[in-house]
């Protein structure tokens, strides 16, 4: 579930944010950066503040950097979750926006990545973002995963993932304490034909990979660390 963690630090929204830009793939408005000429595709999968979070457009940016093309869907068709909003709760708002239904959406922007020519794609999820990797990577539909503080993943999912994934979480994370993430460590670890890696990040809580302050340096060491871990986990893997 969802919970108080999922909302704090909220991003100031900007749709001029990034030196990408926006544009139509699959129905869905996206953000992309990078060339268009690259075989190589990193999705990023928001958490519920959506893709004009400046942070989470600057790290589509840093991977865009690396060689990779990188699309940023709209899973929340312009309504991302807004803390303003008293009488539309997170328990309300996700009625209209779970990730099930972020994962269907996910399958004809996936179609028209690979009508461009693509083809190798991976997919990072952060908190909201995680459930919907997990459920790509049980299908086998992206070569590697990424999840970084993920909500709403089970150890029964973990258990299905099928393709090359790393797992970054938080020391003080209530809705994946660190005993969670060690359970799913666990089952990857029996699960040899699947390559994995996990790591519990220390001194950082949820949300610490995009929400943070630009700011506060030690906030940026912090987040720069996972965005390394994260980036060297699909240059490994997506080829």
């Amino acid at each position: 579930m969802l919970g108080p963690q999922c909302c704090e630090n909220p991003p100031v929204l900007n749709p001029l944010s990034g030196s990408g830009h926006v544009e139509k793939l699959g129905g869905l408005d996206v953000y992309v950066s990078g060339s268009p000429d690259s075989n190589k595709c990193v999705l990023l999968v928001s958490d519920i503040y959506g893709y004009e979070a400046p942070n989470l457009r600057a790290l589509a940016d840093k991977v865009a950097a690396s060689g990779f093309y990188v699309v940023v869907p709209d899973y929340f068709y312009g309504d991302p979750y807004d803390p303003s909003h008293q009488d539309r709760s997170v328990p309300v708002w996700i009625k209209d926006h779970g990730p099930d239904k972020g994962f269907e959406d996910t399958k004809p922007v996936l179609e028209a990545i690979k009508n461009k020519g693509i083809t190798a794609i991976g997919a990072a999820g952060m908190c909201w973002g995680g459930k919907v990797v997990v459920e790509l990577s049980k299908e086998e539909l992206i070569q590697a995963a990424v999840l970084l503080h993920p909500t709403y993943v089970t150890v029964d999912d973990i258990k299905d993932v099928k393709v090359p994934i790393a797992i970054l979480g938080a020391e003080d994370d209530f809705l994946t304490p660190p005993a969670l993430v060690k359970q799913f460590e666990e089952i990857l670890a029996s699960k040899p034909e699947v390559s994995s890696y996990v790591k519990i990040f220390p001194n950082v809580s949820h949300g610490w990979t995009t929400r943070y302050d630009i700011n506060d340096p030690e906030a940026v060491k912090a987040a720069e660390e996972a965005h390394k871990e994260m980036l060297d986990w699909f240059v490994t893997y997506i080829k």
